[in-house]
């Protein structure tokens, strides 16, 4: 199975890993191309299956935002190489789910430090459970050896490369990373572009309103030339982020009044609250499931 780089590999990467046999699993990742999207001298963004990766390079050393899973390790490094950058030697991880982070202990061995927002560490530190799932803790070498609660600057290949952590959004371990000569900003799983609703992970400690804030945040730094990399999906611009900032915010609005009114769940979720809303329907996370994590994020019973 090839994976589209427009499609929300999150999803079908999960359901592999989660319920497919080994030797299925290992296949998928088999027929996984690693696609190469030049966004800037330096800066580079890379598709495959789990969240979109960014790639800083230059006479100083290759940052590598996000790693995606342990298979792919090998492709990365190669699809790496071929920009013309040296061997990972810094990685910045936007949050701690394994889409994500699946190939820290791969590139922790191989000599790479990595850093991370302070509750990255401790919950991969830790056994993750999320529903009926249980995500073991990462072994030492994972772990992110630098990290922090506001943020870091790297000050790498001629320009400042900036770690911004964020409020909880979709975890509460988020950063968006900013390369600020280059005009380039990484929104991890903060933002989904085109390929699926919002998803808040509210037992990693998520809440929709930071959804927003991390929006603000970005929408801050940009302006109309810069090119945004979110999550998952297509590289998307200010005017992008503008209007899924818009959506998130306006749905927030329709819930918290059907809340304020009495409302039950299935009666905000009748109302419709996505209607009229450019989405797709068909993505990992579907209308009436990002409704449900709304009301429960805004404090519904």
């Amino acid at each position: 199975m090839i994976l589209s780089r427009f499609m929300l590999a999150a999803g079908t990467a999960i359901l592999l890993t989660a319920c497919a046999p080994a030797t299925q699993a290992q296949n998928d990742f088999a027929n996984v191309e690693i696609k190469p999207e030049q966004l800037a001298p330096g800066v580079a963004a890379l598709f495959g299956a789990g969240g979109n990766i960014a790639v800083s390079y230059g006479e100083d050393g290759t940052v590598l935002i996000d790693d995606q899973f342990a298979p792919l390790t090998e492709k990365i490094q190669k699809s790496v190489a071929a920009l013309g950058a040296s061997p990972v030697k810094f990685l910045i991880n936007t949050h701690w789910h394994f889409d994500h982070t699946g190939g820290n202990e791969n590139l922790g061995k191989a000599g790479a430090v990595i850093m991370a927002h302070d509750n990255v560490r401790v919950r991969m530190a830790s056994e993750q459970k999320r529903g009926d799932r249980t995500n073991p803790a990462s072994p030492k070498v994972a772990l992110p050896v630098v990290t922090y609660a506001e943020g870091v600057k790297l000050h790498l290949n001629g320009e400042e490369v900036r770690a911004i952590a964020l409020a909880p959004a979709h975890t509460d371990g988020d950063s968006i990373i900013h390369w600020t000569k280059s005009n380039v900003i990484h929104m991890g799983d903060t933002y989904f572009n085109k390929v699926t609703l919002p998803f808040v992970d509210l037992s990693s400690g998520g809440n929709i309103r930071g959804i927003v804030a991390a929006a603000d945040r970005a929408l801050a730094l940009a302006n109309d030339q810069t090119k945004i990399i979110p999550g998952h999906g297509p590289i998307a611009t200010k005017a992008d982020l503008q209007a899924y900032r818009k959506m998130v915010s306006e749905v927030i609005g329709k819930v918290e009044a059907g809340i304020k009114a009495g409302k039950t769940l299935d009666q905000i979720k009748a109302a419709k609250p996505l209607d009229g809303y450019d989405i797709n329907v068909n993505g990992f996370i579907k209308p009436d499931g990002f409704i449900e994590t709304v009301y429960k994020s805004l404090g519904g019973k």
